[in-house]
């Protein structure tokens, strides 16, 4: 049987229906959102569709709403009140290290290649360890502080090749701040990956923050922003990429996985498959053991993305035939691994097979406990199965909710 594809947009009637029941005008819910009022207009008005789950979450969350469906009309369900923020216990240390002063003791300089290579194993330990936030956490300050202290120190090509380091920093500080951290915060990380690619002066290191920038622009529901911003980077690597070297290679396919999702993510189904062929294409010239340091772009990392874009998509069975192609051993990362079976149990929702749903966020949560606890759609989707879940399927469900921490 052909995969039907489900759809959620916005109803304009339910959506002015609630911005007047918040007594907001138009430009203040667009200002809310990061919208124009003529954008608010067109939405009410059904000319414009919403189809993007990060904006119709925002627009639910700013329009004190419970659960999507009460902007969509739909049956399908995700909650607002267990999706959004939940803090981690490192994150003082971090906003700590990341405020720190200029002067005095805000770290101590090191030798550029050994804060590479620390930086490297940081981000082995993200993408090995089942607790990745809780592991990172007791590093990042350091690293950060000991960044900031080593760029300040060095000159010329030194000093641009720390300033690369430092961003790369930033990115796993901006991995691990996602859902974690208050909005200032989340985009002060942001800004200071962006800032410290520019002084750089590599291409790569500018293009590796376009992928940071779009990540912070997506999760705000900013899909077309963040689109043009990482299909700019990958137009600009393009040209370079026969006799480029792997660094180059890895981060223009990280860059069309981050546009397949982003697209995806705004329903443009047909935009979102040509990324991910590029990225397939560009993952198979790099050879089946290659996986870029901190994005694990590679050939198992575009297998997790197909199965993503299927959900994302409403395509559940695309989503699960895609699934039957991959072999989760080959994905390095157990965050990444972790993300597979989510974005599974994702796509048996919204097929209402919830015994498979169940089982598959049973699978993310033992692969890797934070990859699920801090993400907002994991703990929305334990949420949903522990409401509706009947007969022996309810106490099961009930289990994992408490084990993920949304019992309550």
């Amino acid at each position: 049987m052909p995969d039907e594809q489900v759809q959620m947009t916005v109803d304009g009637e339910l959506l002015r229906e609630r911005r007047e029941r918040r007594q907001l005008t138009r430009a203040a819910l667009g200002g809310l959102v990061g919208r124009s009022p003529d954008w608010v207009k067109k939405v009410e008005r059904n000319e414009r569709p919403v189809r993007s789950l990060a904006m119709i979450v925002n627009l639910a969350r700013v329009l004190g709403c419970q659960d999507v469906s009460e902007l969509t009309g739909a049956d399908v369900s995700v909650p607002i009140d267990d999706g959004g923020k939940l803090s981690h216990s490192g994150v003082p240390d971090l906003r700590a290290a990341i405020h720190a002063p200029l002067f005095g003791a805000a770290g101590t300089p090191e030798d550029v290649g050994e804060l590479a290579g620390r930086v490297r194993q940081a981000w082995d330990i993200w993408h090995r360890a089942r607790e990745q936030r809780t592991a990172v956490a007791s590093v990042l300050p350091g690293l950060i502080k000991a960044g900031h202290a080593t760029v300040r120190a060095a000159e010329g090509a030194e000093k641009r090749r720390a300033s690369v380091i430092l961003s790369e920093m930033y990115a796993l500080a901006q991995q691990y701040a996602a859902h974690t951290v208050e909005p200032e915060l989340y985009w002060v990380i942001v800004d200071r990956a962006r800032m410290a690619a520019e002084q750089s002066d590599d291409p790569i290191a500018l293009a590796s923050a376009a992928w940071i920038v779009g990540n912070g622009l997506r999760v705000a529901g900013q899909t077309e922003e963040a689109l043009r911003m990482v299909a700019d980077a990958a137009d600009t690597l393009r040209p370079q990429l026969e006799g480029g070297s792997d660094r180059l290679r890895g981060t223009y396919g990280s860059l069309c996985l981050h546009a397949a999702v982003t697209a995806a993510q705004d329903s443009r189904d047909g935009d979102a498959w040509r990324w991910h062929d590029e990225a397939d294409r560009t993952a198979k010239k790099l050879g089946p053991s290659y996986a870029h340091p901190w994005t694990m772009f590679g050939k198992g990392n575009v297998s997790v993305h197909a199965v993503t874009i299927g959900a994302d998509l409403r395509t559940p069975g695309v989503a699960l035939q895609q699934l039957a192609d991959v072999d989760p051993e080959s994905i390095p990362s157990l965050e990444r691994r972790s993300r597979l079976f989510l974005d599974a149990a994702k796509a048996e929702h919204v097929r209402r097979e919830k015994a498979s749903a169940l089982q598959y966020l049973r699978l993310a949560y033992k692969t890797s406990p934070e990859a699920v606890r801090y993400v907002p759609s994991g703990r929305a989707l334990a949420v949903d199965l522990k409401r509706t879940a009947t007969g022996a399927l309810s106490h099961l469900a009930g289990e994992l909710a408490d084990d993920i921490g949304v019992a309550a």
